[in-house]
């Protein structure tokens, strides 16, 4: 199982990788996505990570 990361002081609260794995990424209060879920079954974790803009998102396998 991957271990997702993600960096809150570059994360810019975008939202993308929630609106792509809403399994695994949520929008906390703060307004800086966290990690909901290390297991995603509906897709390519690393190809969420790519997407980030700022890539604030770390996937360890």
């Amino acid at each position: 199982m991957a271990k997702i990361t993600i960096d809150e002081d570059a994360c810019v609260g975008c939202g993308l990788c929630v609106n792509v794995c809403e399994e695994c990424f949520e929008m906390a209060e703060n307004g800086i996505v966290k990690v909901k879920s290390n297991e995603c079954t509906g897709g390519d974790l690393h190809e969420v990570a790519s997407q980030c803009p700022v890539n604030a998102i770390g996937i360890e396998e």
